[in-house]
C-alpha cells in the first residue's frame, strides 16, 4: 500500500507521519480465517461481543473449539482481525486516490463513493469496528485507532493538497473529525436494502464537504 504523504506545515516542513499499517496486520488472511471472520462480525454486530461466546461463534462457523481456535487464535484476535482488516481496506482505497487523483473535487467524490461502497459491503465488520474498540486490550486499541488516525490524514492531506492548488480553503482538524463524523457514525442509520444506494449517499456526502470546504466568494 502506498504510504500516507506527510502534511506540509506552515514553514514548509513535513509534519511527522504516522504509520499505514498495523503491525502484524496483513492483507493475506486465509479464506478459511475470512470466512470465520465475516460471520462473527454479523453476531458481535447483533448481540455484543461480549454477549457472544467462543462456542456460538464456531457454532455458526460450522467449527469445534480446536479447530476454531487454530485459525482465529482467540477470540479477542478474531475481533481485532476484523477491526484492522476493515480499516486497512478504507485505508489501500483511499491512498490508491491519492495516489490517482490531484484534483480536489474528484478526490472528495473518490473517497466518498470507496467509503460508502466499503461500508454497504462490510456493514458488520463497520460496526463492530465502532462499537467494540473499547473491548480490545491497550496495545490492541492503539492500533486499532492509529489506522483511524491514518484514514483521518488522508482527508487533511486532501484538503492540504486542495488549498496548495487554490481550490479549497483551510480546513482544521476539528473540522475533518466532524466531517468524518458523518461517514464513521452512517452505520447507525443507513439502510443497506433502502430506496438510496452507496452511490446516491455518496453523492450527497461529497456535495455537503465540498460545500463545507469551497473557497468564500470573491468580493
Amino acid at each position: 500500500m502506498a504510504g500516507i504523504r506527510p502534511l506540509p506545515t506552515a514553514n514548509g516542513d513535513d509534519m511527522p507521519r504516522t504509520a499505514d499499517t498495523a503491525p502484524g496486520t496483513t492483507g493475506g488472511i486465509p479464506p478459511a480465517k475470512r470466512a470465520i471472520m465475516a460471520k462473527a462480525a454479523r453476531l458481535f454486530a447483533d448481540k455484543g461481543y461480549g454477549s457472544v461466546g467462543i462456542s456460538e461463534v464456531g457454532e455458526v462457523a460450522g467449527l469445534g473449539k480446536g479447530a476454531l481456535y487454530y485459525h482465529i487464535g482467540s477470540k479477542e484476535e478474531l475481533l481485532y482481525s476484523i477491526m484492522t482488516d476493515y480499516m486497512q481496506q478504507l485505508n489501500n482505497a483511499a491512498n490508491a486516490i491519492l495516489d490517482e487523483v490531484s484534483d480536489t473535487r474528484e478526490r472528495i467524490e473518490k473517497l466518498s463513493a470507496s467509503f460508502m461502497s466499503t461500508m454497504f459491503k462490510s456493514r458488520a465488520a463497520m460496526t463492530v469496528c465502532f462499537r467494540e474498540v473499547h473491548s480490545l486490550g491497550l496495545e490492541k486499541r492503539d492500533r486499532v485507532m492509529q489506522l483511524h488516525a491514518d484514514y483521518q490524514r488522508i482527508w487533511e492531506r486532501t484538503y492540504a493538497d486542495g488549498v496548495a492548488r487554490g481550490e479549497c480553503r483551510e480546513v482544521s482538524r476539528l473540522e475533518t473529525k466532524a466531517l468524518l463524523g458523518m461517514y464513521f457514525y452512517a452505520f447507525l442509520w443507513v439502510r443497506l436494502e433502502g430506496p438510496a444506494t452507496s452511490d446516491q449517499i455518496a453523492r450527497d456526502f461529497a456535495d455537503i464537504v465540498l460545500a463545507a470546504v469551497a473557497l468564500p466568494p470573491k468580493r
